[in-house]
């Protein structure tokens, strides 16, 4: 039976979940695979790592170091944006997301974390920067 190569185009099933056991994302409940290219730089190298060998139907946990899946957090990914520098329409929201665009065209995805009277902070971490992550997979096709 062949067995999942870089270069594939493969179709997975995948549950992730932190440390304490709290889920954090599940194809399965989606009802779609994710699909990408055994080592094309798309997935969390972790993952790619453990989705090549196996076979179709074959399924396997793993566990991820924050190194290994989003990396370690950075205090200097918090960005405090004095409130009137903020568009008013929509009203933020801690735990809203939008992009940040840098003087030099750079976009960064951002979470506001804290909204006061005078300033608003962002957090342009990835929501799972810092964390160990355990996961589940299933090899659903290697597509031909």
């Amino acid at each position: 039976m062949k067995k999942a190569c870089k270069g594939d185009r493969v179709r997975v099933h995948y549950r992730g979940t932190l440390v304490d056991g709290r889920e954090f994302d599940n194809s399965w409940e989606r009802e779609e695979p994710i699909e990408f290219v055994v080592g094309d730089g798309r997935m969390i190298a972790g993952f790619d790592g453990a989705v090549e060998g196996l076979a179709e139907g074959e399924r396997k946990g793993f566990a991820l170091s924050c190194k290994e899946a989003y990396g370690p957090r950075h205090d200097e990914m918090l960005f405090s944006i004095p409130r009137e520098n903020f568009p008013q329409e929509p009203t933020p929201e801690i735990g809203q997301n939008l992009q940040m665009r840098f003087p030099d065209g750079q976009t960064v995805e951002a979470r506001i974390t804290s909204v006061g009277d005078a300033t608003i902070v962002l957090d342009g971490n990835h929501p799972l920067a810092g964390e160990d992550l355990h996961f589940e997979v299933e090899l659903v096709e290697i597509v031909q």
